[in-house]
């Protein structure tokens, strides 16, 4: 497979990891929009939003995606203001086809 997400998962890339467990890996941004950017990605490869079952199934792994960047924001960092941002389709400014929310602040405490 050819997605970076996926190499970074698998450990063939590097990335300076923030957080990780069995379903999730977030990592700081090569390229940062803000003083704090992180991403948080599925360790399970789904090019985009709309490529999750819409099912029990594809909610729950969704709200385990969103639950994970909450818990990286609040626990991992500290924060107490932030963004979260998911880019959607080449339109919609995604660059990297492997679903990812994106962390940004303008500091941490």
């Amino acid at each position: 497979m050819d997605c970076i997400f996926c190499k970074i998962v698998s450990g063939a890339l590097p990335a300076s990891k923030v957080y990780e467990d069995e379903h999730f890996l977030a990592f700081e941004d090569i390229h940062p929009k803000a003083p704090v950017h992180v991403l948080v990605v599925p360790k399970k490869h789904t090019p985009k939003l709309p490529d999750f079952p819409d099912n029990a199934e594809g909610q729950s792994a969704l709200g385990a995606l969103f639950a994970t960047a909450n818990r990286v924001a609040c626990d991992t960092l500290a924060l107490d203001g932030y963004r979260l941002v998911v880019n959607v389709g080449e339109r919609g400014g995604q660059v990297v086809f492997h679903v990812h929310v994106h962390i940004m602040a303008s500091f941490l405490h």
